[in-house]
């Protein structure tokens, strides 16, 4: 209790150059708070992202995998990803036996072309498909951009998609596309039915009960005849979202047709069975009239942990060298949180800088501070106070004088952490947009945020999907218990290292020579 009056006493002794104190201390106090703050609202809305996320996750060939073991032996890569396809349904399905896969569900894409009066709806002037003078389409896709590298046939008109099931159609699910007349075709069934955009159908004067008839692009004569069933519309086929490029008109949205699995399961059977197929003598590489088709299948977990065991699950299962897992889901939500996160890297530098900077200049005050009272020291020691206790009362005055800057400073903090924190993270989101449109600009896709091929066996069923990042911009109140703790944990941090310059100078001083001295 003794050294804790002594201590308030010196404190009011000397007002001016403990307020000084107190003035660094809320500087630093304020600034950590709205880092921590920061720090703080950067975890939590990852952690709330990913409770609220329904993630959903898919088996691809891993590229990079291939590549790299590809340059490591010197091995063609056309040559080496010929050895590797897509995992068949079959081979999907086993996987779905997982304890950690909630749900799964599958789709099909082919590329088709379009027969007799039906004609393709075509919004992309540069498309390859009517532009001869494309040279670069042309160089990539022979044949003015219908020919596929490689061997592997002929783009269709049309892109047509199966599903296993209403879960699998997501467009439908979250709102994107809606039937707007007929009804959806029955996902259980392998009726010869299809539901076509309204761009499409307006374009060629279709409606509800119309039959169309689709060709394979290999084999003209090949001809498979659908009833449409329904017609929806797409929100994201507007015109102002379709002006990027496009290598032929199966990759505008428009011209996307819809049917169930087991109908386009049935296509693409009744193709195999007769196709015509030969081998290249100088490649080795098979070339088929068969339509080309790509399986995709979708795993649903119930939470971000159940994905991340699956991953390891999944290789237990007996999961394939080069095929990796990857969630679109988790993914966006990590695009999502790159600036705030950047902003959260921003903050921990620069509360290190603060910390270090605030921690020597508490230091250089506190050596003239013991200076100014060395004697007081020598006084001290000479009535019968022990160092240590002196000691004590030197870091008892600091304390109190950092635990109230603190207590000021962080209710300072309160109050403007969030709407410095939200100004600075909009910088952040614009500065990563812009970093975004440099790429597009840089890559001659200036109307798409983020483009990614499709990956296929020879087929391109979406060709470039857009896909707009949705960055968080805003965090709300984020002074909580923990942040409350971390402040008094620098609290007591800076307390530690300016009170150590004048805990050593006190164990050092000798009170007779202090007294002789001032004598």
């Amino acid at each position: 209790m003794y050294i804790l009056k002594n201590a308030l006493k010196s404190i009011s002794r000397s007002k001016g150059r403990n307020i000084l104190i107190g003035i660094i201390v809320v500087v630093i106090s304020i600034s950590s708070c709205i880092t921590l703050s920061i720090k703080n609202a950067a975890a939590k809305a990852e952690e709330q992202g990913l409770e609220s996320l329904s993630i959903t996750a898919q088996i691809s060939l891993d590229r990079q995998k291939i590549m790299k073991k590809a340059q490591t032996d010197g091995t063609d890569m056309r040559e080496l990803m010929g050895n590797y396809s897509e995992l068949p349904i079959n081979e999907l399905k086993k996987f779905a036996a997982s304890d950690y896969v909630k749900d799964f569900y599958y789709t099909m894409t082919s590329s088709i072309d379009a027969n007799g009066d039906l004609k393709p709806v075509n919004t992309n002037t540069s498309s390859s498909t009517n532009s001869n003078n494309n040279n670069n389409s042309n160089r990539q896709f022979p044949n003015n951009g219908r020919e596929i590298p490689g061997g592997m046939g002929n783009q269709g008109d049309f892109t047509i998609t199966g599903y296993s099931s209403e879960d699998a159609m997501t467009n439908f699910i979250n709102g994107t596309c809606k039937i707007t007349d007929g009804e959806m075709f029955d996902v259980n069934k392998s009726d010869m039915v299809c539901i076509v955009n309204d761009d499409l159908a307006t374009f060629n004067g279709l409606k509800v009960g119309d039959k169309i008839t689709l060709a394979n692009p290999n084999v003209d004569t090949e001809t498979y005849e659908y009833t449409i069933v329904g017609i929806y519309k797409n929100s994201n086929s507007d015109s102002t979202n379709n002006n990027g490029m496009r290598f032929s008109t199966a990759m505008d949205p428009a011209n996307q047709i819809y049917t169930s699995y087991n109908t386009l399961k049935s296509v693409i059977d009744k193709s195999a069975a007769s196709a015509t197929t030969e081998t290249d003598k100088e490649t080795g590489r098979t070339n088929t009239t068969a339509l080309r088709n790509q399986v995709l299948g979708t795993y649903v977990f119930p939470d971000i942990a159940s994905y991340e065991a699956f991953k390891t699950n999944a290789k237990i299962m007996g999961l394939p060298e080069y095929y990796t897992i990857n969630s679109t889901d988790v993914t966006n939500l990590q695009q999502s949180l790159v600036p705030l996160k950047n902003l959260s890297s921003f903050a921990t530098y620069f509360l290190l800088i603060v910390l270090a900077v605030g921690g020597m200049i508490l230091i250089v005050f506190n050596i003239f501070n013991i200076r100014e009272r060395k004697y007081e020291v020598g006084v001290l020691t000479a009535i019968g106070m022990k160092k240590g206790k002196v000691a004590i009362q030197f870091v008892t005055e600091i304390f109190l004088v950092t635990l109230i800057a603190i207590i000021i400073g962080t209710s300072a903090g309160a109050i403007v952490s969030v709407p410095t924190a939200n100004k600075l993270l909009d910088s952040q989101v614009a500065a990563q947009q812009v970093q975004l449109q440099q790429q597009d600009r840089n890559f001659d896709r200036a109307s798409f945020n983020n483009q990614q091929e499709s990956r296929s066996n020879g087929v391109m069923p979406n060709g470039f999907r857009n896909q707009t990042i949705s960055y968080i911009n805003h965090v709300d109140a984020i002074i909580d218990i923990k942040v409350v703790g971390e402040l008094l944990g620098i609290g007591i941090l800076l307390t530690i290292i300016s009170s150590s310059v004048a805990v050593i100078f006190v164990l050092r001083y000798e009170p007779l020579k202090i007294l002789s001295e001032r004598a």
